[in-house]
């Protein structure tokens, strides 16, 4: 009995396997368990958060290795180049013909305008003359403060541009070597921390950061409340205006769409906080970031992680997501299959039965004519051999019925033969 069963259902669980080894060639390649971010120098805010995000991955089992970079331009040129899966970048560095997509902007990057004691407020346009602490040439920094200016018409011509990083731009401010210095980071970097701790340097507001912030989608204006920096100094003394540019999170378009999703819960949970310019669930946030969101990012920002990656451990959403596209066709061949396979089985099973009918049948048509005592004991000794044939038959208990119905039926046809024998 158990080997009808297999040879019935083994051919039909082959053909299944088949057709999933079939299936599967055409299953995406899992996602690697290891990527690497650009994230600048250690102790700066890129790669702090650079950290935090190899630590939320890691329990994923993913590996994220963390890549020193001079800032923002290089990082973009190790994401274009391949050797970096992800990077922070100030937002707006990118080119029009950068083929880089986007997570989205994680926080804003505020840029900060320290005058020296002695030096007014003035308007961006009134700087010629002055020496300017613009930056490291490459740096987010010098990129964002070199297109205000040159929008003003402020270059080297008419002021001093000075390509200090930003502890040399401090220093060079507190020692009288520089008049303005500009520098984009958090509140709590320590050069824009140091010099908003020190009597006589003041924070000049941006009068136009809106009308700035109207003309480039990249950089948003913000008001700095009074006393923020430093309420013990009143730093700043009034309510400032600023402009900021956004840090986003930037990924080479071959990255794994599962990963992509993985690395926005991570942002998420390390983001996800309120600061000096935001309140909590500001961010990540689908803007601000100059480059076309992934398409997994902006199905991310719409719906949240997919409902696999919210009830399942990383790699079993991501196994079970990829063989989602195969389940569809291969259940298509597996239902009927198996539906066919009950009936397969019980015509094996019953032609054992039906093969003797159609003996026992002949036997019992031949009565119909007038035959010789000799012809009737050779049919008598026909049965006999078909019972004895019959007993050999093993079927399954829910199929005994029908053979001692067989046997049943042997035995009238022989009490026929014997009736006509006489």
């Amino acid at each position: 009995m158990y080997s009808d069963k297999l040879k019935t259902f083994l051919p039909a669980l082959l053909l299944a396997l088949a057709g999933f080894v079939l299936a599967y060639q055409f299953v995406d390649p899992a996602p690697p368990s290891s990527l690497s971010i650009a994230a600048g120098q250690p102790g700066g805010a890129y790669y702090s958060f650079a950290e935090q995000l190899r630590d939320r991955l890691a329990p994923q089992g993913i590996t994220l290795q963390i890549r020193q970079s001079a800032g923002s331009l290089d990082n973009i040129k190790r994401l274009e180049q391949g050797t970096a899966d992800i990077g922070y970048v100030q937002s707006g560095l990118t080119g029009a013909d950068s083929t880089l997509e986007s997570l989205g902007s994680m926080y804003y990057e505020p840029l900060w305008i320290f005058l020296a004691p002695g030096v007014d407020d003035r308007l961006l346009r009134d700087m010629q003359g002055l020496r300017l602490a613009v930056g490291q040439a490459g740096s987010g920094t010098y990129a964002l403060t070199s297109m205000l200016l040159a929008e003003k018409a402020i270059n080297t011509h008419n002021a001093t541009w000075l390509q200090l990083s930003d502890r040399d731009a401090a220093d060079a401010l507190l020692d009288g070597k520089a008049d303005v210095a500009f520098m984009v980071g958090a509140a709590t970097a320590g050069a824009i921390a140091r010099l908003a701790a020190t009597p006589g340097i003041r924070l000049m507001p941006l009068l136009r950061a809106e009308a700035y912030a109207r003309r480039h989608r990249t950089i948003t204006a913000l008001t700095l409340p009074r006393g923020t920096l430093n309420p013990a100094a009143d730093m700043p003394s009034t309510d400032t205006t600023m402009l900021a540019a956004a840090a986003t999170l930037l990924i080479n378009p071959s990255l794994h769409p599962a990963l992509q999703d993985l690395l926005l819960q991570a942002a998420v949970a390390t983001h996800d906080k309120s600061s000096l310019f935001t309140t909590a669930g500001r961010f990540p946030s689908p803007g601000l970031s100059g480059q076309p969101l992934s398409l997994s990012a902006s199905r991310y920002y719409k719906s949240g992680p997919t409902f696999l990656q919210r009830y399942l451990p990383f790699w079993a959403a991501t196994l079970v997501d990829r063989l989602k596209l195969m389940l569809l066709p291969f259940l298509a061949l597996l239902v009927p299959l198996f539906k066919l396979m009950p009936p397969l089985y019980r015509w094996r099973i019953r032609s054992r039965i039906y093969r003797c009918y159609e003996d026992l049948t002949r036997l019992d048509h031949s009565l119909r004519q007038a035959l010789p005592a000799e012809e009737l004991d050779g049919l008598l000794a026909e049965l006999h051999l078909m019972e004895e044939e019959i007993r050999k038959i093993n079927v399954p208990l829910s199929y005994a019925d029908e053979l001692y119905d067989l046997r049943l039926h042997l035995a009238m046809v022989r009490e026929q033969v014997e009736k006509v024998k006489g």
